[in-house]
């Protein structure tokens, strides 16, 4: 990872920021500037809203109890992926502010801190010259505001915490030697793999320094202490693509690519993000997805090049052993991303800011330590000018995240911002449409779902969403058309036979929307909206038992959902069984007292309990409210209602 650099003690006091050796009170103090600075710089995007796949990240209503917790740890496919810290992270955060999504930031953003101060530790003791420099240029570099500022990115920020914890504690055990001190690392680096398998490449990146430090490797004092690393990596790798495959839905026409094809891919994006690091400019959410064809020349320069740039490290490594050790690391940590392993996100492209946030390390601390050497040898009349050059740089960088956090501000900004530099991007023209949708704006959210299913017909998400659109507007088989298409192209996801089922109870299709309601329920057992339409559809074809049981089970996994609560106080009353009803319809006017049909079942309850001045009240009640919101066609049946049994009182 570092550069085999050395700097000569005398050499230092006019070095700065790029010195290796410094007084304590100076590194503090250029140590607090960089977090201020970061934290100035990120605040644009602390109160952004959540995007495109935070709501499946941050825990849903139904994991939010100690069962919840519970199937986090011990239920694959109960979150969005098995990153069982990391959901435990945010479960815990949701009991902290609920909502709101600010708090999910600043902690991401706190987790970044704690990893520049990591970054820091771990240079210094290695006594690596730039160490104030790279750590820096890792704080204010504009590559990571994604992993940042985008909230179900915090498994980067988390997991580099205890990635690089577990780095530092090995490095003192590489010097004393304790047990306690390699039990320490082992398990912070678990902790690292049960937030994110990418940190499953740290042994290798040990083996890496050590290397650099000695020039050779010791299979009793380097390699083998860590056999149990990467056997524990090797697992949590394999376990991470197999639910990737598996449970995420990594597969499909997608991802048929032949092994030349990913070789070309690789070689490729090597050098994507490689020039991210060195000209951070015109970084998109979603980049657009690159053809790969082996028979396009042009194509293979990139492997090649980097074939070239590997072997030419290799060449000179017995005088630099940085450079090489530098490149290895930030290669070996992207080998995950590389795509040779299939990840959800290629579906839309193969690269991503995010994929790079701790191989940047290598190339980061690889430049810094190179122009710590470079001032070391410059004579002393221009070191002040190398200085101000680099606090420049540094400036720089801050300006560009400043700018970059900026449109993460909300998501609207964000995707405009995407669109402006990739129209082609299905995925965000969708994502627009869910905004559209959620700020009732119909006519925008179809014509955004109709644009990303001209851009790509196999879009499942846009889809399901435009099935859902149309059906509000009661065109049911459209809908039906768009739900099946869906479903098509992702069996097994149970939002969108969830979906299906909606759409097909609405269109009084009973009998297959309960089909599809149960295969959404064995995927997502705790699916509150799912036995929500089960309940309907089984209502739908007179199983009362089976829908009185599903309803009892969506009002139990989502007490906080008005409409359920209404719709099963209803089924109540129809199957004689006042009480219960009763304490339906309290609940749907304790969550929400503008649902008038609720007015009405609550009086027809206290009715039938022979509890008459109340029901009278309460419907007198049910009547003002419906008025009050300008709904007096809701309050007719109130009003017949209570006009009618009065008249036989």
């Amino acid at each position: 990872m570092p550069p085999n650099v050395q700097v000569r003690p005398t050499q230092q006091t006019a070095v700065g920021m790029l010195a290796e050796e410094r007084p304590r009170s100076y590194a503090l103090v250029g140590l607090v500037m960089i977090l201020l600075v970061t934290c100035i710089v990120y605040w644009p995007a602390m109160h952004g809203d959540a995007l495109w796949d935070d709501d499946a990240h941050l825990t849903r209503p139904e994991l939010q109890s100690l069962n919840g917790l519970y199937r986090i740890w011990f239920e694959p496919g109960a979150t969005q992926q098995y990153y069982p810290l990391l959901h435990s992270a945010f479960w815990f955060e949701s009991k902290l502010w609920g909502d709101s999504v600010c708090g999910y930031h600043l902690i991401s953003l706190f987790w970044h801190l704690v990893s520049v101060l990591l970054v820091y530790a771990i240079l210094s003791k290695l006594k690596i010259p730039g160490a104030l420099f790279a750590a820096a240029i890792f704080a204010l570099h504009p590559a990571m505001v994604e992993s940042v500022a985008w909230i179900s990115e915090q498994k980067n920020t988390l997991s580099a915490v205890f990635y690089l914890s577990a780095l530092l504690v090995y490095l003192e055990f590489d010097e004393s030697r304790r047990g306690t001190t390699y039990a320490l690392s082992l398990a912070l680096f678990v902790l690292a793999l049960l937030t994110k398998t990418v940190t499953a490449t740290l042994p290798a990146a040990l083996l890496l320094i050590f290397w650099w430090k000695r020039g050779r490797l010791s299979w009793k004092s380097d390699l083998r202490p860590l056999v149990p690393f990467f056997l524990l990596g090797a697992i949590g790798g394999t376990i991470t693509a197999w639910v990737e495959r598996t449970l995420v839905g990594a597969h499909g026409a997608e991802y048929d690519l032949a092994i030349l094809q990913r070789g070309l891919l690789a070689g490729r994006v090597v050098w994507f993000y490689l020039a991210k690091l060195f000209v951070p400019t015109d970084l998109i959410f979603i980049y657009p997805r690159w053809t790969i064809d082996p028979r396009q020349w042009w194509q293979w320069v990139f492997p090649l090049a980097a074939i070239v740039v590997l072997v030419s490290l290799w060449i000179v490594r017995r005088k630099w052993r940085g450079p090489l050790a530098g490149v290895l690391y930030f290669c070996g940590t992207l080998v995950p991303a590389l795509g040779f392993v299939n990840v959800y996100p290629f579906r839309y492209s193969y690269v991503a800011d995010h994929f790079q946030y701790l191989a940047s390390l290598g190339i980061i601390v690889l430049a810094a330590g190179g122009a710590a050497r470079l001032v070391a040898i410059a004579p002393l009349k221009i070191r002040p000018l190398a200085f101000t050059y680099c606090a420049a740089m540094v400036a720089l960088l801050a300006v560009l995240t400043w700018y970059q956090a900026h449109l993460y501000s909300d998501p609207f900004t964000l995707y405009q911002a995407t669109l402006e530099r990739n129209p082609g991007s299905s995925l965000i023209h969708n994502n627009l449409g869910v905004i559209y949708g959620d700020h009732d704006e119909p006519d925008e959210a179809l014509a955004q779902f109709k644009t990303a299913l001209a851009l790509n017909s196999r879009n499942a998400e846009a889809h399901n969403n435009l099935a859902i659109a149309v059906s509000r507007r009661g065109q049911l088989e459209e809908a039906i058309e768009h739900s099946r298409a869906a479903v098509s192209l992702d069996t097994d996801n149970a939002g969108f036979l969830n979906t299906l089922a909606m759409v097909l109870v609405r269109n009084g299709r009973f009998a297959e929307a309960s089909e599809y309601a149960k295969r959404s329920l064995q995927r997502r057992p705790e699916n509150a909206e799912a036995h929500y339409n089960l309940a309907k559809a089984l209502a739908g074809i007179h199983d009362t038992a089976g829908a009185l049981a599903h309803f009892g089970e969506a009002v139990r996994i989502r007490p906080d959902a008005a409409v359920i609560h209404n719709e099963f106080g209803e089924l109540l009353l129809q199957t004689e069984q006042p009480q219960r009803a009763l304490e339906e319809f309290a609940a749907t006017l304790y969550l929400d007292q503008s649902t008038v049909s609720a007015y009405l079942g609550l009086a027809q309850s206290l009715r039938r309990l022979n509890r008459l001045s109340e029901a009278y009240e309460v419907a007198e009640r049910g009547i003002k409210a419906a008025k009050a919101n300008g709904r007096e066609a809701d309050a007719k049946p109130i009003e017949e209602w209570l006009q009618h049994n009065r008249a036989k009182q």
